[in-house]
């Protein structure tokens, strides 16, 4: 019987490991992947506090890691199948059920982030860190003086657009219709800007290069239309699954799958909490994250205070 069991070594999830362990919890971290998530896939951070130069986010991530590891806090490899309350205690615990191994906890903290929804086109895998992002804060200053190609017509893809538009020499949009579901002030901003190209009622179908993106082609929606842009990024703004189907049984989620939490990070059930890109919140960075994770493992602890 665990502490606490953190699902989830992503930023969040590595940090809120890092104040448990100082807690001097008995904690488990389980990560289906690899400790970093999904913030992997963007090479670099040029916004994190103290790397005026910007850092590696393989070498970021690796000096989380070793904050957790010196505290004696430890990492399983293995995917969580699902939460459920535990009765072996006369205070309610949690039975968290993995593909490999089962395990009990008097707490838990989800920081199991979120993903980027995928095209699905030929080369977008390929590409991903060789000029496929999904981030245009993270990556956006490692195009500067360069042609990229943004997809999407919501608030994130106008916003990272116009963001983008501040390094980029030029900026194309790309959207499946002429109507866009961002707000329309953020529309009227980009459209005012003059590195930013619209191409409507057209979508991807093929990223293609040699050993970075070089070329992307298009196909217009209504006369089917095929077309080509050069470009040396792709910057995909299609939507955003948080990981949290697993619990869709077990804590409350919004419409769309966020984890709602209060201000002490505090899920629907006693003894859960969530911490970064799975929470309904409003903004998803790793400082944030970071944030999120000291706060959720404070609350856990207290809560464990009185179990």
């Amino acid at each position: 019987m665990h502490d606490l069991i953190i699902i989830g070594a992503g930023p969040a999830g590595l940090t809120a490991a890092l104040y448990a362990g100082r807690f001097r919890l008995s904690t488990l971290v389980l990560e289906k992947m690899c400790p970093g998530g999904q913030i992997l896939l963007s090479p670099e951070i040029e916004n994190y506090p103290g790397f005026p130069e910007g850092v590696s986010t393989q070498e970021l991530i690796d000096k989380f890691k070793a904050q957790v590891d010196s505290l004696g806090v430890k990492i399983e490899s293995d995917e969580v199948l699902e939460v459920a309350p535990s009765f072996k205690l006369s205070s309610v615990a949690y039975h968290v059920k993995c593909s490999g191994i089962s395990y009990e906890a008097k707490s838990v903290i989800i920081a199991t982030g979120a993903r980027s929804k995928r095209l699905g086109v030929e080369g977008e895998n390929k590409f991903i860190g060789r000029g496929v992002s999904y981030c245009g804060t993270c990556d956006g200053p490692l195009f500067r003086d360069k042609e990229v190609v943004v997809v999407g017509g919501g608030d994130r893809a106008i916003e990272d657009a116009i963001f983008l538009a501040s390094y980029a020499r030029k900026v194309t949009l790309i959207h499946r219709r002429q109507e866009f579901r961002a707000a329309k002030i953020l529309v009227e901003r980009a459209r005012q800007n003059p590195k930013i190209n619209f191409v409507l009622d057209a979508i991807v179908e093929k990223i293609s290069g040699k050993e970075k993106v070089e070329v992307i082609s298009t196909k217009n929606t209504k006369s089917g239309l095929e077309s080509s842009i050069s470009c040396h990024g792709v910057f995909i703004f299609v939507g955003v699954v948080p990981e949290t189907q697993f619990l869709k049984n077990t804590l409350q989620l919004d419409d769309t799958g966020y984890i709602i939490t209060d201000q002490n990070l505090k899920s629907s059930k006693d003894g859960i909490f969530a911490c970064g890109d799975c929470r309904k919140k409003n903004l998803y960075q790793v400082v944030t994250a970071c944030g999120d994770g000291a706060l959720a493992a404070d609350s856990a602890y207290k809560y464990l205070m009185e179990f």
